[in-house]
């Protein structure tokens, strides 16, 4: 069994996060980018809650529409009290749940209130579904014509596979994950993470972003399609697609032409050390020069398997191997210490719960004291904040039900309303 690596032997080259007293998330204003920016969240279980975080985080008010029971992300993984699952706690931070019928004539009649008043529209529900409850575009721009109305389903509209229910393991067979793995490990599995799910949400948001750029131009909303198909195949063939591309392809020597082959190994693992596990890519020739002359291997001075780039890339196979075979001779800390000093990129191996042990603390109203994600991506003159704990189900229903005054009080809507009384 192989050796897990300790928490404390993690290094201070690399990234951490304080972790203060727990603090509880409050109604301050957003200061993030896209503060004052209405979003009304149709999605669902992953994808397009994982897109509506990211927005809530940067400063959009979110508002997702909940069945009575509340999303299946709600109960994925163990949690402190129901409705509230770690994968929750930050998942649907940031938001306010309204819990509605949409089939129920009056209910739904509300949620396209609810629209009339928003910027965005995510929905994450299959097409015919929409179609179905006068949820889908066309109906909706009829309502509001300037609306960002961004959908994500597993194939493109008006493929005869629009309506196919598409789930991480589903996109990640039908774009290739499975035989990229077999080529690796000689079994087609999947990879151990909700990947397909995660990159579409990083997509659905970018796009978001996009469309509500154009609008701030423009003034014209738009309809914009995220079909995980198409993104996770533009997403896997950046460089697997690699002399497959060209017409016709170009192969290298007997190798498959999909695949970049430096990566198309299980040969491309951490390293053992003397005392634990570390990375180490000597991803330049000069680099392995460095760690085989350091290690006195000087026979190996002269391969030409990395007298260049293309070569060295060509026969990584070949190569990390005796790089695994060189790295057991130290320690963990001293291949750190060279391999940072002869500014050959290495790290330590961490472990998710070391990952978890450096997240700061929050305390949430009803699941208690948890650990808060760090938000995508940092902004110096606008940054994101959590501002709202995970609402619980239909925690915001009554305000919705009673006059539409789910919405933030200190939103851009209301600015320009104050406005245009003053004038």
């Amino acid at each position: 069994m192989h050796e897990q690596p300790t928490h404390d032997r993690r290094t201070p080259e690399q990234p951490t996060y304080d972790r203060p007293t727990p603090e509880r998330p409050t109604h301050d204003r957003p200061t993030g980018p896209l503060s004052g920016v209405r979003v009304v969240d149709l999605s669902r279980v992953v994808m397009g809650p994982f897109a509506t975080q990211i927005l809530a985080d940067q400063g959009a008010d979110v508002v997702m529409i909940e069945a009575a029971g509340g999303d299946t992300n709600r109960v994925m993984g163990p949690g402190p009290v129901p409705q509230f699952s770690g994968v929750a706690l930050n998942m649907l931070r940031n938001k306010r749940s309204v819990s509605l019928d949409l089939k129920d004539a009056e209910q739904a009649a509300v949620v396209r209130g609810l629209i009339a008043e928003a910027d965005v529209v995510v929905a994450t529900m299959l097409p015919g579904t929409l179609r179905r409850l006068g949820l889908d575009y066309e109906s909706i721009r009829t309502l509001s014509p300037e609306i960002v109305y961004c959908q994500a389903q597993g194939w493109p509209l008006g493929s005869p596979a629009e309506d196919f229910p598409a789930y991480d393991d589903i996109i990640q067979a039908a774009v290739g994950v499975g035989d990229m793995m077999d080529r690796v490990t000689g079994e087609p599995v999947l990879l151990p993470t909700i990947f397909a799910d995660k990159v579409c949400g990083l997509a659905l948001a970018q796009a978001v972003t996009a469309a509500l750029f154009h609008k701030s131009r423009t003034g014209q909303g738009q309809h914009v399609e995220v079909p995980m198909v198409q993104a996770m195949t533009a997403f896997m063939l950046a460089e697997h697609g690699s002399g497959a591309i060209p017409e016709p392809p170009t192969p290298e020597g007997d190798l498959p032409t999909t695949g970049y082959p430096r990566v198309m190994t299980p040969e491309r693992r951490p390293q053992r050390t003397a005392d634990g596990w570390i990375q180490i890519l000597p991803y330049h020739p000069s680099h392995f020069l460095a760690i085989f002359k350091d290690a006195g291997e000087t026979h190996l001075l002269e391969d030409p398997r990395f007298a260049d780039l293309a070569s060295a890339i060509k026969h990584a196979p070949e190569l990390y191997p005796i790089m695994r075979e060189v790295v057991k001779r130290r320690t963990t800390r001293e291949w750190l210490d060279f391999c940072h000093g002869a500014g050959i990129p290495a790290v330590r191996m961490a472990t998710l719960q070391g990952l978890v042990d450096e997240l700061p603390l929050a305390e949430h109203p009803t699941a208690g004291t948890y650990r808060t994600l760090p938000p995508t991506a940092n902004f110096s003159r606008t940054p994101a904040n959590v501002r709202r704990p995970a609402p619980a189900i239909g925690e915001h229903t009554v305000e919705a039900l009673a006059d539409g005054s789910v919405w933030s009080n200190g939103s851009v809507h209301d600015d320009e309303r104050t406005s245009a009384c003053a004038d």
